[in-house]
């Protein structure tokens, strides 16, 4: 576990905007872990109720919902620091430094755009369950903005490391693709 917590203090390179945004990453990284604690902790918790206790539940299952997805959209950052996404790096290996870089640039620069783009219409979708007062059609009933607010969050999230990555890449403080050239 040093070794992992190294080679990620290593990719900061002690700059403040990208240990800042290592730092938010991370604490999403652990909110999001906290949030699936959480759906855990409530279905079984509605296991007994249901069926040991042969009682109702009203909550437990939109709540479990609402925590799975939005601990899957705030763990993003945190995910992408940890290069945890599937990757596919064969095209990487097999070219140069200067072509290795200008591809890392382009790729990381059309992520910018798509997540910006999700981005801007998941904040106009939860600004517009907020506006209008949304609530959900169940007898729970909860106000719709406060799920949806994860989408805005976890792609604003996403989107600032995804710049970090880029920032890291440009100033030379980490390896395009974290590949070293063999």
């Amino acid at each position: 576990m040093a070794g992992h917590s190294s080679v990620l203090a290593s990719r900061t390179g002690g700059n403040p905007f990208l240990r800042a945004v290592a730092a938010l990453s991370t604490l999403a990284g652990w909110c999001s872990a906290a949030m699936i604690v959480a759906a855990v902790a409530i279905t079984c918790q509605m296991i007994v109720v249901r069926f040991v206790l042969n009682g109702s539940t009203v909550w437990q299952t939109e709540a479990v919902i609402y925590l799975v997805i939005a601990a899957t959209l705030i763990g993003l950052p945190y995910v992408q620091r940890l290069r945890g996404h599937v990757n596919v790096d064969l095209v990487p290996l097999l070219i140069p430094d200067r072509p290795r870089l200008v591809l890392a640039v382009f790729t990381s620069a059309l992520s910018i755009a798509i997540i910006g783009v999700m981005l801007f219409y998941g904040y106009e979708y939860w600004h517009f369950a907020w506006e209008r007062g949304w609530r959900s059609d169940t007898v729970w009933g909860v106000r719709l903005w406060i799920p949806y607010l994860a989408i805005p969050v976890g792609f604003g999230l996403l989107l600032l490391q995804l710049i970090a990555d880029l920032v890291a890449v440009l100033l030379g403080i980490d390896k395009p693709f974290g590949l070293e050239q063999p």
